[in-house]
């Protein structure tokens, strides 16, 4: 009895998995290869933020752009620029405040957010937006939540379920490393 409970949970599962990354608008994903080719080009850096899970996201995929993709990436997850920051200024600013002080005209920030609706995330994409760097988005939850509006370019996931939401940003951001990779010629 459990062994068919487990089979029609996991098959289910994975199923909503493959129906999420699938609705991405592929255009979308070659935007934000452009945008990103384009920073490093002009010697410019990615920098990627969330929370909780979203921030572990931001470590994996910076991860990847410095070290497969050879393009120049931060995220601030430091605990102490973090815990500075949110003392000095308030939670829901830090990472405008983190921003300020390491971002630069012709960054390009990725900003992750299950619900679209973390202030930190939205004060940051605003920050962003006035010190003319490109900003990406990635959302999910309801489909009018405030980042979706904030970014160049903004992916959405249409689920309430963090675990579907987060693990599908992070196969889309992978996704786009991995085109970078396979097409290194355009880096020039």
């Amino acid at each position: 009895m459990n062994q068919m409970k487990a089979k029609y949970f996991f098959n289910n599962y994975f199923l909503e998995i493959n129906k999420r990354l699938n609705c991405v608008d592929i255009n979308k994903l070659e935007e934000i290869f452009y945008l990103l080719v384009q920073a490093s080009k002009n010697n410019n850096k990615i920098i990627i933020v969330g929370n909780g899970g979203s921030a572990a996201i931001a470590s994996h995929v910076t991860v990847d752009f410095i070290n497969a993709a050879r393009i120049k990436a931060i995220n601030f997850n430091e605990s102490s620029i973090i815990t500075c920051f949110a003392n000095d200024y308030g939670y829901e600013n830090w990472v405008e405040k983190a921003l300020e002080c390491y971002a630069e005209s012709g960054d390009v920030v990725i900003l992750i957010s299950s619900s679209g609706q973390s202030k930190n995330i939205l004060a940051g994409a605003n920050k962003a937006n006035s010190m003319n760097i490109g900003v990406i988005t990635l959302s999910g939850f309801l489909p009018d939540n405030p980042l979706r509006k904030l970014g160049n370019v903004n992916l959405w996931v249409d689920s309430k379920s963090y675990n579907i939401v987060e693990m599908t940003h992070h196969i889309w951001l992978l996704s786009v490393i991995d085109y970078i990779i396979a097409n290194k010629e355009i880096q020039g």
